[in-house]
Parts: C-alpha cells; sequence; structure tokens
C-alpha cells in the first residue's frame, strides 16, 4: 500500500482531481484538526465549526475535477473555510434581522389591537352610561354633544328655553363624570370633539 502521508500538498491535490480517495483521505487527516481549530476561533461553536469543516471537505471532494487548487493546498482549504463562516455569519445576520422585525411587528400589532380593545371598552361604558340617563336629560345630551347642535338650536326642537337646555346638558355632563370617573369622563369630552 501507498504510504500518501510522504506526498506533498500538490501531489495529493493532483491525485485528487484524479478521484484518488486516498488521497482524498491524507488531506482530511492532515487539515482537519487545523481547519476545526480555526473553525472554533472563529464561531466559538463546536457544531458549527465541525459543520463548517464537513461543508469544505464535502466541496473539496464533490468539485475535484473542476477546482484549480495548485500547490497551495491549505490556502484553498483555509479560504473555503474562511467564505464557509463569512456566508454562515450573514445568514446568520439575516435570521436576526428578520426574527427582529417579526417580533417588532407582533408587538407593534399587539399594541395596537389592545388600545383598540380598550378604546371600544371605554366607548361601550359611556355608551351605556349615556343610554341611562334620563329620556329628555339623554335627548338634549346627544343633540347637543353627538349632533353639535346650539342650545338655542336645541331649545327650538323641544319647545323650552335656552336656559333649561343649558342646565339639561350641565346636569348630564355632572352625571357622567360621576358615573365614569375620570378617565373615561377625559375620553368621553374627547371623544365628543373628534
Amino acid at each position: 500500500m501507498i504510504n500518501y502521508s510522504s506526498y506533498t500538498d500538490s501531489d495529493l491535490a493532483e491525485l485528487l482531481k484524479s478521484g484518488d480517495r486516498f488521497a482524498f483521505t491524507e488531506i482530511y487527516n492532515r487539515y482537519k484538526l487545523i481547519l476545526h481549530s480555526h473553525a472554533w476561533n472563529k464561531t466559538r461553536n463546536n457544531v458549527e465549526a465541525q459543520d463548517a469543516i464537513q461543508e469544505v471537505f464535502s466541496n473539496l471532494w464533490t468539485k475535484r475535477e473542476v477546482i484549480e487548487i495548485g500547490s497551495n493546498l491549505s490556502g484553498y482549504l483555509y479560504t473555503s473555510l474562511r467564505n464557509h463562516i463569512l456566508n454562515l455569519f450573514a445568514k446568520k445576520q439575516v435570521q436576526e434581522k428578520y426574527i427582529n422585525s417579526i417580533q417588532q411587528y407582533t408587538q407593534q400589532k399587539t399594541a395596537i389591537t389592545d388600545h383598540r380593545v380598550r378604546e371600544s371598552m371605554l366607548r361601550d361604558a359611556i355608551e351605556k352610561e349615556i343610554a341611562a340617563l334620563p329620556p329628555r336629560m339623554r335627548e338634549v345630551f346627544e343633540l347637543s354633544r353627538k349632533q353639535h347642535l346650539s342650545h338655542k338650536e336645541i331649545a327650538a326642537i323641544m319647545g323650552t328655553t335656552e336656559q333649561t337646555i343649558k342646565k339639561q346638558v350641565s346636569n348630564a355632563l355632572k352625571h357622567l363624570r360621576t358615573k365614569l370617573g375620570l378617565v373615561q369622563y377625559i375620553y368621553l369630552l374627547w371623544m365628543l370633539k373628534h
């Protein structure tokens, strides 16, 4: 049996190109530990380092007939390993950006949904309290705040005085402020302006 360990890198590269499996095995045994150490120093992850070595040697065998190694086999292997690790880092960055983007979107969507749910709950509570007002007071309040009619216009519609309408609106607001609490009352005032 031929002793491949005595061959030079360029001799092994030539034998590899012709499909010599023993030359490939010698190259693997000669460089696997050095390349693994280099890969581990770059990735700080044993599994990623082993995967990188596997990929480099797999490509070396698969592309053996078309690659131009020349006399610098170690340079070729280091360059292949470096390129693989750089591609790995680039892929990780893209994945992290994508994950961060999804997380931001999810958080933003949750905040918007939460805001809408709270707003809907506030509106429902306010509408419930408005509906609970005495009928005439509710009608005056809705004409004033929802229809945006003046006290004079409401008085004409309801056949009463402006002073009575003003008093009804004032009483409705006092009643709502008492029933709703400060936050809901402020929201009511904001809602009525928009």
